[in-house]
């Protein structure tokens, strides 16, 4: 199967949040972005984080990762306690990985990795997580209002207000459903 036929990936500006959005519609018929290793080596590139293979566990652990950071995300929007298990395999994943942060002569962050390994990649992952999730960025954890999606994202809008993970699927497609059931119920005009 080509690059072309896998459902294309949902980047958004941080980086943990972006990898949960591999798995979207996690209420409705989940669709998952990155089903083989090759698509998460895909990814990880689109993100800077640049490895050289993939293998299935690697996946399956990448996968691990992706849920737990999603669910301790879902947690912290819900102002709920966090699941020590997803906090254990977020801490493990963070601490196992070699990479380091680099100031680029743009002036821009960049990590690099110790090695091109999806190990190393996912520290980076779980770091931005850990930072996202503590509270060490502003802004706030919340869920998608679409009762669909549920994806967690960080919210940094003025007023912390805004109720999509994104505004040109989720929010397009709540709004389009809202128009039309009211279109639906409008009476016609008589002729």
């Amino acid at each position: 199967m080509s690059a072309d036929q896998y459902p294309e990936f949902r980047l958004g500006k941080v980086l943990a949040t972006s990898f949960t959005a591999t798995l979207t519609e996690r209420c409705g018929e989940p669709v998952e972005r990155i089903p083989v290793p090759r698509r998460l080596v895909d990814w990880l590139a689109i993100n800077g984080l640049m490895v050289d293979s993939c293998t299935d566990s690697q996946l399956d652990r990448a996968r691990e990762v992706r849920e737990s950071i999603h669910a301790v995300a879902t947690a912290v929007a819900d102002q709920a306690p966090l699941p020590p298990s997803a906090v254990r395999v977020i801490n493990d994943c963070s601490t196992n990985g070699v990479a380091s942060v680099v100031l680029t002569p743009e002036g821009r962050q960049e990590w690099r990795l110790g090695s091109a390994s999806v190990e190393d990649a996912l520290s980076v992952i779980a770091a931005d997580a850990i930072s996202v999730i503590s509270g060490e960025r502003d802004g706030k954890m919340a869920l998608c209002a679409s009762p669909t999606c549920r994806a967690a994202f960080f919210d940094t809008s003025r007023g912390a207000t805004r109720r999509w993970c994104e505004m040109n699927t989720c929010g397009n497609r709540e709004k389009k459903a809202r128009f039309l059931a009211n279109k639906r119920q409008s009476p016609s005009p008589a002729h």
